[in-house]
């Protein structure tokens, strides 16, 4: 018997993507967060039924939208080690900005992206 309720590697919180187009977001993943891609399981259209990529220490699963589970607009938070970096990366890779990199009133430098399938990703790196 397992001695952890979860498998080993994972965080007790995953976010869970339904996209259209969730080969492509996890591409994205890869290319922008040095993502992992873990695990996919693919219906016989090729549809991902289930997928799993690892960023640091966060596994985000990502499905394709099908009937009855349609895409949902989500929006995810990345603490990253060079956030101007890594915006610059999702620009390369096809994302549409949302807010340029930018310290506020609180020690994170953040800035957003959006990729093709519509998610929203929040990323920062605490500078103070």
């Amino acid at each position: 018997m397992s001695a952890s309720h979860k498998p080993e590697g994972y965080s007790t919180v995953s976010p869970y993507l339904i996209v259209d187009g969730a080969s492509e977001t996890i591409e994205f993943v890869v290319r922008v967060f040095d993502g992992v891609a873990l695990r996919r399981f693919a219906d016989e259209s090729g549809k991902l039924v289930h997928a799993e990529v690892r960023i640091d220490d966060t596994v985000v699963m990502v499905a394709d939208a099908v009937q009855g589970w349609p895409p949902v607009p989500s929006h995810v938070h990345v603490y990253v080690t060079d956030v101007d970096a890594t915006y610059r990366r999702a620009l390369e890779a096809g994302a549409s900005s949302v807010q340029e990199p930018v310290q506020r009133d609180d020690p994170d430098k953040r800035g957003g992206v959006k990729d093709a399938a519509g998610t929203t990703w929040w990323i920062a790196t605490k500078v103070d």
